[in-house]
């Protein structure tokens, strides 16, 4: 198979590009969903009034993807964030690529832990919801929010086939408030105290993504936290990967779809305003923020 704009072999089937023109296809995709979405304004990389840009950095394939594209066009306006949950036999390991990935490329990047934060680590908090992934979800997620202070957006990998889940799973759920706090820009309302999330790689697959970092050579081990046991996301991922072989742009139009929805469930749930926890004074849909009721909790699973 040829690529479709040289001579050189194609090293990936739809579209079929070379090496080169892959990596340059993804690049620009990204590109365009930041211009699309205005996910990152002021993003010229000489302009004076220039955002910082945080990346939720992993040292998975979708976080070092996003990391390194943004850096290649923000510069020193990006940094790293990383969060050490303390999970035995994975995170040791993923910080351990991401540290040399960083080096590789020269990226600065800061890691904060959960026993630095909290004085313990993800196996000695309770579970929130049913999965220990939720606990973990809320105290990265607050993390994270606090290092970024000082950050006009925080970057995550989320990539189209993560979106396209969420959606799906939301439906099946009937949940519409979780569903209007999806898109590339997450969160319904804009609060003081919360840094937006942005989601640079949303209409690239994860195909694509890990054939990037593959072609790039990046530092990614491929390994899964012995945490990811979502049965219901499991379904569904399999059913859409599914549906996708059968008819190639499925996940795309689901997506698409629902963007042109999006704004009507943002209205439907503009009314529903963040208040501030009245233990650590950061937003909160509730009296006490979830991270706060996690911390008060006296049992582990």
């Amino acid at each position: 198979m040829q690529c479709l704009l040289c001579t050189d072999k194609a090293v990936f089937s739809s579209p079929s590009y070379c090496k080169k023109h892959f990596i340059c296809y993804i690049e620009a995709r990204v590109k365009k969903t930041i211009e699309r979405f205005h996910l990152i304004e002021n993003n010229n990389k000489e302009n004076n009034n220039r955002e910082k840009i945080a990346v939720a950095v992993s040292g998975g394939k979708d976080s070092q993807t996003v990391l390194y594209i943004l850096h290649k066009l923000y510069g020193d306006r990006v940094h790293g964030i990383a969060i050490d949950e303390g999970i035995p036999g994975y995170r040791d390991k993923t910080l351990k690529d991401l540290e040399q990935f960083c080096t590789t490329y020269s990226i600065p990047f800061q890691i904060y832990s959960f026993k630095e934060k909290y004085g313990k680590t993800l196996n000695h908090f309770p579970v929130l919801g049913g999965s220990i992934c939720n606990t973990c979800g809320v105290l990265r997620r607050y993390l994270l929010n606090e290092k970024a202070h000082g950050f006009d957006e925080i970057a995550t990998g989320h990539n189209l086939d993560d979106e396209c889940q969420s959606i799906v799973m939301n439906l099946f759920k009937g949940n519409s408030f979780l569903s209007a706090k999806l898109g590339p820009k997450s969160g319904v309302l804009s609060s003081e105290g919360f840094t937006q999330r942005i989601k640079p790689l949303y209409l690239c697959t994860e195909k694509e993504i890990a054939t990037y970092a593959f072609l790039q050579g990046f530092p990614v081990g491929f390994i899964e936290c012995p945490n990811a046991a979502d049965v219901f996301r499991s379904k569904v991922r399999d059913g859409l990967n599914e549906l996708e072989m059968k008819s190639e742009g499925t996940k795309l139009h689901i997506v698409e779809t629902f963007l042109k929805l999006l704004p009507s469930l943002k209205d439907i749930h503009a009314g529903v305003s963040p208040t501030l926890c009245v233990q650590c004074g950061k937003p909160s849909m509730n009296k006490i923020c979830k991270a706060c009721t996690i911390m008060e909790a006296d049992y582990v699973y």
